[in-house]
């Protein structure tokens, strides 16, 4: 760290330890050599694009995942069309590798598995590696019609590792999933690196990656553009390390959207570095939804970030509400109005026209965000407002910390924008700080 205060530098050098060792002790550099290969070809599988071959692969798995040694699943070049597939566990084999040379298609009906909350995913898996591939959700289909306005199917996630551990996903592309591309739920000690997620500009809901309840996950040398966030931090998430990433078009690299329930988890010990953002809505954010919440967010560093065209090159935002559709701040009014006859004056009457308005005021975010870092962060915002922190009124926001911004707005001046958010700022900073 170059300017880091203390602390700061002690906890975030000690995220970077531990998952260093964390590398070292469960993430093996290549497949495994020596394994029992299961051929998904030879259990049935066909690579026409056409044939339903979920069941070829869900074989090989099961023989794989129950072998007592190394063991592989290989996918051979070719188009391969899997309608829906949960790979299970746990298995008696601690290395499984998942070898993808071909391309993996889900229906392009988003009626088959619209309703699925997931198209692929690995659960209870302890011990797996994913390599290469491309797997296609062929999601425009329902993209155009939730841009329509109709009701449609939430979608489904590309793929999914839930509540497994000791995962590696490399060289994987990830296109056009009806939902997320890629999710993290409930794991610990995952790297994803070299990894490709692209979807259209319009596509909703198309978030790169997302974390959540996790532990120890890593992303790396990774492109990642699509109609959301390139990647997503959800409650619960803790020791995450993010470098080397390039974001665009989307909504950037996002803590939240949190405070969405009561009792949630807190996001803490977070390392964002190394990140270039080219045309999006957002570069690095925070957002919560302004309702009570126990969740906080603590001990983030987004450092020696590239912005290029942004909107919003920094924000943190308490008051998230999509769409501006029954958000919890909103201020409603109801107007009353009552005549009353008044006096009578030169054999004309008057009336008084009595306007009340009532308000009712929104909610504070329970969100409690405290020790960010903002650090070595240039380039050129979209928008005159570079750098907006709209904290919560209830628990504003602590420790914020700017260190050597420079961010522009084409001839004009930026400026940088603060509500409840209190903090430091150190080196040169551009705009000037509001904190």
């Amino acid at each position: 760290m170059q300017t880091m205060d203390g602390r700061a530098r002690t906890t975030i050098n000690f995220v970077s330890i531990a998952l260093t060792m964390t590398c070292i002790a469960f993430f093996p550099s290549s497949p495994a050599t020596m394994a029992a290969q299961y051929d998904v070809v030879s259990w049935g599988a066909r690579a026409d694009g056409k044939t339903d071959s979920s069941k070829s692969f869900l074989s090989a798995w099961a023989s794989a995942c129950s072998s007592s040694g190394a063991s592989t699943v290989y996918v051979p070049k070719g188009s391969y069309y899997i309608k829906t597939a949960a790979f299970n566990g746990p298995c008696k084999s601690s290395s499984i590798t998942f070898k993808i040379d071909g391309t993996l298609l889900a229906p392009f009906d988003y009626g088959v598995i619209g309703n699925s909350a997931n198209w692929i995913i690995f659960r209870h898996v302890t011990g797996l590696n994913v390599y290469g591939g491309t797997l296609n959700g062929q999601g425009s289909g329902l993209w155009a019609c939730k841009n329509s306005g109709k009701s449609c199917p939430d979608g489904a996630t590309n793929l999914e590792f839930s509540n497994s551990k000791n995962i590696i996903v490399s060289g994987l592309s990830s296109v056009n999933s009806q939902m997320f591309h890629i999710v993290i739920s409930g794991c610990e000690n995952v790297k994803l690196q070299g990894v490709n997620v692209t979807a259209s500009r319009a596509s909703p809901n198309t978030d790169g990656i997302h974390v959540s309840q996790s532990t120890g996950v890593t992303i790396l040398n990774s492109r990642i553009g699509t109609g959301d966030d390139c990647v997503s931090i959800g409650p619960g998430a803790s020791n995450l390390w993010i470098e080397n990433i390039v974001c665009g078009p989307g909504h950037g690299i996002s803590i939240g959207s949190l405070g969405q329930n009561l009792h949630e988890a807190g996001v803490q010990n977070v390392m964002v570095k190394t990140v270039a953002f080219t045309g999006t809505q957002n570069g690095v954010r925070i957002k919560s939804w302004a309702r009570p919440s126990t969740g906080f967010v603590h001990n983030v560093l987004f450092q020696h970030v590239i912005m290029n065209n942004v909107e919003n090159p920094i924000i943190i935002d308490q008051h998230y509400c999509p769409n501006n559709n029954g958000c919890p701040n909103q201020v409603r009014t109801r107007t009353q109005f009552n005549n009353l006859k008044c006096s009578r004056h030169a054999r004309r009457t008057f009336w008084i026209i009595k306007l009340t308005i009532v308000y009712a005021f929104g909610q504070a975010s329970g969100i409690k965000i405290s020790d960010v870092t903002f650090q070595d962060i240039h380039g050129t915002s979209a928008t005159q407002v570079a750098v907006k922190f709209d904290c919560s009124s209830k628990y504003p926001c602590t420790g914020i910390n700017l260190q050597d911004v420079k961010l522009t707005y084409g001839s004009k001046v930026a400026q940088a924008s603060c509500s409840h958010a209190g903090g430091t700022a150190s080196g040169f900073v551009q705009p000037s700080s509001c904190l």
